[in-house]
C-alpha cells in the first residue's frame, strides 16, 4: 500500500468515525478503530433481506462485527447456511446450519460467543461455495470501493475463498452501512474487494463498479506475522506449495 493511499484511507476513516460520534448515530462500542455499530442496522438488514441476491442465496458468508449481527440472524431465520469469520480470522471460519439449530434463538446463535457455541469450525476442504458475501465498512463509495477498519481482514477472507474457488467475479458482495458512511470517492488498490450493492437503513444502492474483484491471495502482501496470527492462511499457503511448514 502506498503511503499516500494509506493516508487518504485513514483520513476518511477518521472523518466518518468523528461524524458518527458527533451525530450520535453509532451504538456501543464507540466507533473509533472499528466497523461502526450504526443506528438503523436492523433496518438495513431488513432491506437486504428483500434483495434477489439474498433470496437466491443458500450459503451466506458474513463478518462477525456488531452492525451485521441482524444480517447473520436473518440468514438463520431464512434457512440459509451461515459461514461466519471468527474475529481477526484467528480461528478460521465457522458454519452455522439452521437445520441443526432448531429451537435455538438465531440472534443468540449469531453473536460471536453463540457462533463458537453452536457453530462448527470448518477445515479448508469443508468450506462450501459462497452464494453471497456480506461485509461491514467504515466508508464506501458509489463505485463500490470500500474502506474497512484498516487491517485487511475482509480482503484476506475473500482471498482465501477465492484461492479455494469458493467465490469469483459473479459472487455478490454487499455491505450494510449508515447513510453517512456512503461517500463520493474512496481510494482503492488491486487487492481491495469492491461491493456490488450498498444497503443503508433508507435505500439500496447498486454500485457502478469500475474494477473487477481480485483473484486469489496477494501473497507478496502477506507477512510472517499474518501467517502466525491466521493459521488458516498459513495452511493454505502450505497447501499451495509456497511453504513447507
Amino acid at each position: 500500500m502506498s503511503d499516500d493511499i494509506k493516508r487518504q484511507k485513514q483520513e476518511i476513516r477518521k472523518r466518518i468515525w468523528r461524524i458518527m460520534w458527533e451525530q450520535g448515530i453509532c451504538r456501543f462500542p464507540p466507533p473509533f478503530g472499528r466497523i461502526p455499530n450504526f443506528v438503523g442496522a436492523e433496518d438495513a438488514a431488513r432491506l437486504l433481506r428483500q434483495l434477489p441476491e439474498w433470496r437466491k442465496a443458500e450459503v451466506v458468508f458474513c463478518n462477525p462485527d456488531s452492525p451485521q449481527h441482524p444480517v447473520r440472524a436473518f440468514a438463520l431465520e431464512d434457512g440459509k447456511k451461515l459461514i461466519m469469520a471468527t474475529p481477526r480470522i484467528r480461528q478460521g471460519f465457522l458454519l452455522l446450519d439452521p437445520d441443526k439449530l432448531r429451537g435455538v434463538n438465531p440472534r443468540r446463535a449469531t453473536t460471536i460467543r453463540g457462533a463458537f457455541q453452536y457453530g462448527r469450525k470448518l477445515y479448508l476442504e469443508e468450506i462450501p461455495n459462497i452464494d453471497l458475501k456480506v461485509c461491514g465498512s467504515v466508508a464506501v463509495d458509489y463505485a463500490g470501493n470500500r474502506i474497512g477498519k484498516g487491517h485487511g481482514y475482509s480482503e484476506i477472507e475473500w482471498g482465501i475463498l477465492s484461492e479455494l474457488g469458493k467465490v469469483d467475479e459473479s459472487t455478490p458482495v454487499i455491505t450494510t452501512v449508515h447513510d453517512v458512511q456512503v461517500v463520493d470517492s474512496c481510494p482503492a488498490e488491486p487487492h481491495d474487494v469492491p461491493c456490488d450493492v450498498i444497503v443503508t437503513p433508507t435505500r439500496v444502492i447498486r454500485c457502478q463498479r469500475t474494477r473487477e474483484k481480485p483473484k486469489g491471495i496477494f501473497w507478496e502482501l502477506v507477512t510472517e506475522d499474518m501467517l502466525s496470527e491466521i493459521p488458516i492462511l498459513r495452511e493454505l499457503k502450505r497447501r499451495s506449495g509456497l511453504i513447507k511448514s
